[in-house]
């Protein structure tokens, strides 16, 4: 008796130790949010303008980001912190679920009593986490949900008969949730597919009931967001299956598949990902995995295999995979610990964590990445108010002296999104002409120019702001007139600087689109600074 009391209140010291931890990272980091200089991400700003006009699908992604934003901004207001808000806090719930996972398979082995702590401590410090904390990214509450799905996962075979139909439904619920933060929660449908073939436990668990209670929670909870593509032609699924890039006529790339296989170092971090690949390898060679180990990896195991195969065949980002990451933050904590390999496991955690400090003080002082020699990490989230205040100041010159504009027409979806945002309390106003995107295909590409499309009726007097004047020359080609070019400059640090190409354009009279590549004819070459 007394050893049971004093197993429970080491285990309840334990879980003070994870609180704490979890806790004061999760502080650092929005208090990081609020003191950074950095501005948003041009896909951030995507993802607030989603959230003014709340829906169940979005042209790239899928609702949960936008529903996000529009919560934590609804209570702070639209400073990009409130914004960014969300990943944190969310990042911070994750670890906690994954600390009961790793209790819940690992408690009872040698070395369980921190196995809990362990696997969160490894999560909350994980590189790829320790970025999307200071964004707001789909990861973030893919990553919530997937976990929440596989808690109830391995707590069903503990579970009453009579909970259990309700775990099985609430395991739908954070699966179809999972869903609609990124389509990449596919992987665990693939997963639970994979372990129910590979374990008679798991099959003994299930029962018919629980089955129809899954899916019909699934159905549910995912449906608004088939029938919202179903109504716009599935624009969501066709930009996921575009990025994948398979039509690009250069497949089968061993160099991508080298990279994304480095990459995941930087992911999940040096030590985790070494241990979680080379584990698997050892463990299954040896035919040592046990019963929870084979759970896990068949949450782990599919998006690292199917993302590396999609590496090989044409491209992939280095965050893809990064559903795998739940289950392989406990199975990297409870081998470590299993294998008496403390010191690897601290050691592993002491780099992660001054990989963290450093990072946070990049963000809070971005002279010191700067001066490191990292400033080109950050390129994407500076100087952008600068840019669309010299949009504005040149739209409100053209406003009250030179007869007024009809539109202002950007050629990228970035300046798109950041000029929605950082010109929030211009555009939109009745001062202000309307926010336009000229649109280069013959069909959009992206939600700004599916909503947003540059026509002939405002294309009269248009103040044209071409991103680096890439498409100048181009853009000419659908005016009767252009005038002379203002080039602005933002320097965005020591060694680079954004450049904005403005002019005026009349008569709006876009040329025929080629109907098999979807682009406007070609046009002679001109150096941009010209």
């Amino acid at each position: 008796m007394a050893l049971d009391e004093t197993a429970r209140a080491t285990r309840a010291r334990i879980e003070r130790l994870t609180l704490i931890l979890i806790g004061v990272l999760t502080i650092l980091r929005v208090v990081a949010l609020f003191v950074t200089p950095l501005e948003l991400y041009p896909d951030e700003a995507q993802y607030w303008l989603w959230s003014r006009h709340l829906d169940f699908g979005y042209f790239s992604k899928p609702p949960v980001i936008a529903w996000l934003i529009w919560a934590t901004t609804g209570i702070g207001g639209d400073a990009e912190a409130w914004l960014r808000i969300g990943s944190p806090l969310l990042n911070a719930a994750t670890a906690l679920i994954i600390a009961r996972i790793a209790t819940r398979l690992y408690g009872n082995e040698r070395g369980g009593t921190w196995v809990g702590a362990a696997a969160a401590a490894i999560f909350i410090l994980m590189p790829g986490v320790q970025l999307s904390s200071v964004l707001i990214t789909t990861d973030t509450p893919l990553l919530f949900f997937l976990a929440l799905m596989i808690w109830a996962c391995v707590s069903l075979p503990h579970a009453s008969p009579r909970v259990r139909i309700w775990v099985a439904a609430g395991m739908g619920a954070a699966l179809g949730m999972a869903f609609l933060s990124k389509y990449a929660a596919i992987y665990a449908l693939a997963s639970l597919a994979v372990h129910l073939f590979l374990s008679r436990e798991a099959r003994r668990a299930w029962t018919p009931a629980m089955a129809v209670a899954f899916f019909a929670a699934l159905l549910v909870v995912f449906a608004p967001n088939m029938i919202w593509n179903y109504q716009h032609h599935f624009s969501t699924l066709e930009h996921t299956a575009a990025n994948a890039n398979w039509k690009s006529g250069k497949l089968f790339n061993p160099m991508e598949l080298i990279q994304f296989v480095g990459s995941q170092f930087g992911v999940f971090g040096p030590m985790p990902f070494a241990v979680l690949g080379g584990g698997a390898l050892l463990l299954a060679v040896r035919k040592r995995l046990a019963a929870a180990d084979i759970t896990l990896l068949c949450f782990a195991l599919p998006p690292l295999a199917t993302v590396a195969a999609q590496a090989f065949v044409s491209r992939a980002n280095a965050n893809w995979a990064a559903a795998a990451y739940v289950a392989g933050s406990v199975l990297v904590a409870a081998w470590l610990l299993r294998w008496d390999a403390r010191r690897w496991l601290i050691g592993g955690l002491v780099l992660q964590g001054a990989l963290a400090f450093l990072f946070l003080t990049w963000v809070i002082a971005p002279r010191t990445a700067d001066a490191m020699g990292m400033g080109n990490a950050f390129k994407r989230a500076r100087g952008w108010d600068q840019t669309v205040q010299a949009i504005i100041d040149r739209s409100r010159e053209e406003q009250a002296l030179h007869g007024g504009l009809t539109a202002v027409a950007l050629d990228d979806r970035f300046l798109y999104n950041v000029a929605a945002y950082y010109g929030r309390d211009y555009f939109g106003t009745p001062a202000a002409p309307p926010l336009k995107m000229w649109v280069h295909e013959i069909a959009p590409r992206n939600q700004a120019e599916a909503e947003a499309p540059l026509d002939a009726g405002l294309g009269r007097r248009v103040l044209i702001a071409s991103l680096e004047g890439t498409y100048r020359g181009k853009i000419q080609q659908d005016f009767a007139t252009t005038s002379d070019l203002q080039i602005v400059r933002v320097r965005l640090d020591r060694k680079r600087s954004r450049r904005t190409d403005l002019f005026i354009a009349q008569d709006f009279r876009p040329v025929p689109r080629d109907p098999v590549t979807g682009l406007p004819p070609d046009t002679p070459w001109k150096d941009p600074g010209k």
